[in-house]
């Protein structure tokens, strides 16, 4: 259960209508997905977080689209954010993640969870060539 309710007439407000068009528009769907919809009471909160994620998620980069929504899967699976994981497992998913890739990176996040469990109890001293300094 939430902790907030938006505002039912929330695209009454211009900069909260705008930004869901760019929202729209650059995702090429109708579609607004809630947490657009539970960050819109602040607009530049709004505002800002969509730039970013657009620039970072949805412009072309050096890492291809499934790329991105699989590693935001896997900080969002590290940080227990439910929200996050079930979008972007959608998001991954549409840009053509398959139930094998999907398999593999739950193997991957829970091996690299153990092993940084593992190396932060024992706080086990880096090794010099993995210094950048050193290398």
């Amino acid at each position: 259960m939430s902790t907030f309710k938006p505002a039912e007439n929330i695209e009454e407000n211009p900069r909260v209508k705008a930004v869901f068009d760019d929202i729209r528009e650059t995702r090429n769907s109708d579609f607004i997905n809630n947490m657009w919809y539970y960050i819109a009471f602040d607009e530049d909160l709004l505002e800002r977080t969509w730039e970013e994620v657009k620039r970072v998620m949805a412009m072309p980069s050096i890492l291809d689209p499934l790329t991105k929504e699989m590693l935001y899967l896997a900080v969002s699976i590290a940080n227990s954010c439910a929200y996050c994981v079930h979008s972007h497992t959608a998001a991954a998913r549409a840009k053509g993640l398959t139930d094998a890739q999907h398999s593999e990176i739950i193997k991957i996040i829970s091996l690299a969870a153990k092993t940084n469990h593992i190396a932060n109890g024992l706080q086990i001293p880096i090794d010099d060539v993995f210094d950048m300094d050193n290398s």
